[in-house]
C-alpha cells in the first residue's frame, strides 16, 4: 500500500519500491484540513517522518550562502519557516481535538474512526489522559464511597455525666454546651479526654 502525496513521485531504483517526496503543499493543505474541521483528520503514518525529512532538506538548502542564489535562499528561509509554523499549528489543534475526543470517550466512548484517524504517538497520548480519567474517578469514588465512613469512624457517640460549658477544639471549633444525659457523637480525640476524666461514658462496644 502507497500513500500518495500531492508531490512528485519518483522512483529510485528499478528493484526498489516508489517512494513520495512530501511538499509545501502537502503540509499547507493538512493544517488547512485540521484547521477547518471539528473532526480529527486523517493523515498519512508516516506523516511525521515525511515532515521531518522535509524540514531537515530544507534546512540544508537554507544554509547555503552563495550570493548568486540569494533570491532563491531567501524564498527557501521563508517557505521553512512557515512549514514549521504549519506543522507545529496542525499538531496543537489535533492535540486539542484529542483532549475533546478524551472527554467524550470517558462518557460515551469514542468512535472507531477518531481512534483510527489518530497517529501512533497521539494513540499513546489518548490512552495516557484515558487512563488518568479512569484513576481519578476511581479515586473520586473511594472519597464518596468512604468519607462518610471515615468521619463516623472519626467519632465517639457518648453520653455526658455532668454539665459541660461551651468549649473549643484545637482547631477552633466550637462544642456545647452540654447538660448531664446529652448524648453526642464527638470528634474522637475530644472524646478520649473526657472518657478519662470519667466526664462522659462512650456508647460505642
Amino acid at each position: 500500500m502507497f500513500l500518495f502525496y500531492s508531490g512528485t513521485t519518483i522512483i529510485k531504483k528499478k528493484s526498489e519500491f516508489f517512494s513520495s517526496m512530501i511538499t509545501y503543499k502537502d503540509i499547507y493543505e493538512a493544517a488547512k484540513k485540521e484547521r477547518y474541521s471539528e473532526k480529527l483528520q486523517p493523515i498519512p503514518k508516516s506523516f511525521v517522518k515525511d515532515v521531518s525529512k522535509y524540514l531537515k532538506d530544507k534546512k540544508a538548502a537554507a544554509s547555503k550562502d552563495e550570493d548568486v542564489f540569494s533570491d532563491v535562499l531567501l524564498k527557501t528561509k521563508k517557505q521553512l519557516e512557515n512549514a514549521v509554523t504549519l506543522f507545529q499549528e496542525l499538531l496543537r489543534r489535533r492535540r486539542k481535538k484529542i483532549l475533546s475526543l478524551v472527554l467524550i470517550a470517558s462518557e460515551t466512548g469514542i468512535s472507531k474512526l477518531d481512534f483510527n484517524n489518530m497517529l501512533l504517538v497521539e494513540k499513546n497520548l489518548f490512552e495516557e489522559f484515558m487512563k488518568c480519567i479512569e484513576i481519578s474517578d476511581k479515586k473520586l469514588n473511594e472519597l464518596l464511597n468512604s468519607g462518610n465512613d471515615e468521619e463516623i469512624q472519626n467519632n465517639v457517640l457518648v453520653v455526658f455525666l455532668e454539665d459541660v460549658n461551651e468549649f473549643k477544639s484545637s482547631e477552633g471549633e466550637k462544642y456545647g454546651p452540654y447538660s448531664t444525659g446529652q448524648f453526642s457523637n464527638l470528634p474522637k480525640e475530644i472524646a478520649q479526654i473526657f472518657l478519662a476524666d470519667k466526664i462522659v461514658e462512650s456508647m460505642e462496644k
